[in-house]
């Protein structure tokens, strides 16, 4: 999908959900195309078939940061870095609890497990991502940067990962996550 030596981040997720979409379990699908990680939640509106439906393809997307090095090494020009998502998991996520960003509304769920398609995690999963593009933002206008010269990859992996690890372990002394999440490991 390369053109003229250049490929848009957004591409390479294409071809990596078209290509290994199916090797990931699925729980929903439209038109007969499972949708792998993508979830319902009430509040998500639209007049089509995709009302309700919470794309994260959190695997997905981390395979797609990780391609972009090696392709440019290859010679390629990646653009569009930022057309990618932040990872919707349990080190950025739980970096937004444990920090008091996100509050549950009942302090007893931390205490239980949840099923990956509850509507806690589903939401949970779906602030995360929105919460990391409002911080990349306030990130680059502290540090007087962009979106080519500090992508989101970058905060991702110098930053909220590491930084929501750091502050796991501080908090609970297995570094687990905030939440009790019941995940066959194809999302968290």
């Amino acid at each position: 999908q390369a053109v003229g030596g250049t490929v848009a981040a957004p591409a390479i997720l294409s071809a990596v959900l078209n290509q290994l979409g199916p090797i990931w379990p699925s729980r929903l699908e439209l038109a007969g195309v499972p949708l792998g990680d993508c979830w319902r939640h009430p509040a998500i509106k639209a007049n089509d078939a995709t009302e309700g439906l919470v794309p994260l393809h959190k695997l997905s997307q981390w395979l797609s940061y990780s391609l972009i090095e090696p392709l440019q090494r290859a010679g390629f020009v990646v653009t569009d870095i930022d057309g990618l998502t932040g990872l919707a998991e349990y080190r950025n996520g739980g970096l937004f609890v444990d920090h008091g960003v996100l509050r549950l509304r009942d302090a007893a769920d931390a205490e239980r497990a949840h099923a990956v398609d509850s509507l806690l995690v589903v939401e949970w999963r779906a602030l995360t991502v929105a919460l990391l593009d409002r911080l990349a933002e306030r990130i680059r206008a502290k540090l007087g940067r962009t979106r080519e010269t500090l992508p989101l990859a970058s905060i991702l992996e110098g930053g909220t990962w590491a930084a929501g690890r750091s502050i796991a372990f501080s908090r609970r002394p297995d570094g687990s996550p905030p939440l009790k999440v019941i995940s066959d490991g194809t999302v968290f």
